[in-house]
């Protein structure tokens, strides 16, 4: 028989959540701070994975004692750049040239969406992936642009550990800090929190497109126009 059967059904963090995000809190709970690394390193690569109900979770262990409030943020940290570490590879890998080909065979992207992204980046890289961090599944894909503009790899992984240090440390205390009494918190806005920031990008998404499509037409139309 397991310590965790033994405790009242309310201390277990995974309670009220089913499906893969139990699976992963019950993977934290079993293995201490070492899960919660795990976690967060699943999280990078499966963003709809909120480590908002994650990592305070982690805090709420902590509170009972049941691990270490500053070793579950170094975990979470390192698990997050060994992350961060896979997907700036990657980028490094396609490289500008194949990148760009890749996004001028996507329907409704041009070479210049390319260009800009990369000049918007080549300015604010450092600063991009700093804050990044801290925003739900851009936090995920922000490395890969990293690794194409080939941005130094001790660099990348300073910006990316004091971005993911700071937003790891809040979340963790806010779950030691409030204990028991964020649970409800978490379960209530957690996933309203990601559902937003997805419904944003959707909306962006639809504004791209229809922008797009419009320009298309705006300059099929001028095209065909006869010459005065």
């Amino acid at each position: 028989m397991s310590l965790a059967s033994l405790l009242p059904a309310e201390t277990h963090p995974q309670e009220g959540y089913d499906g893969f995000i139990g699976w992963v809190l019950s993977l934290m709970e079993t293995l201490g701070e070492v899960g919660v690394g795990i976690a967060v390193l699943v999280e990078t690569f499966v963003p709809p994975i909120p480590s908002e109900a994650v990592l305070p979770a982690a805090g709420f262990l902590a509170y009972e004692g049941r691990m270490n409030a500053w070793w579950a943020i170094v975990a979470a940290t390192l698990g997050a750049v060994i992350g961060a570490w896979v997907w700036w590879y990657l980028g490094r890998l396609l490289g500008r040239d194949r990148t760009r080909a890749l996004v001028e065979a996507i329907p409704l992207m041009e070479g210049e969406d390319f260009d800009k992204a990369e000049a918007f980046f080549a300015k604010w890289g450092r600063v991009a992936v700093l804050l990044g961090r801290c925003v739900p599944l851009v936090r995920s894909f922000i490395s890969i642009p990293a690794g194409i503009e080939r941005m130094p790899f001790w660099s990348f992984t300073l910006y990316t550990a004091i971005g993911s240090g700071v937003w790891n440390a809040i979340w963790v205390g806010l779950g030691y800090a409030f204990g028991p009494a964020i649970r409800p918190v978490l379960e209530q806005w957690s996933g309203i929190l990601s559902n937003a920031v997805l419904v944003v990008i959707a909306l962006l998404l639809v504004w791209f497109v229809v922008v797009r499509l419009l320009r298309r037409r705006r300059d099929r139309r001028a095209a065909t126009e006869p010459r005065g």
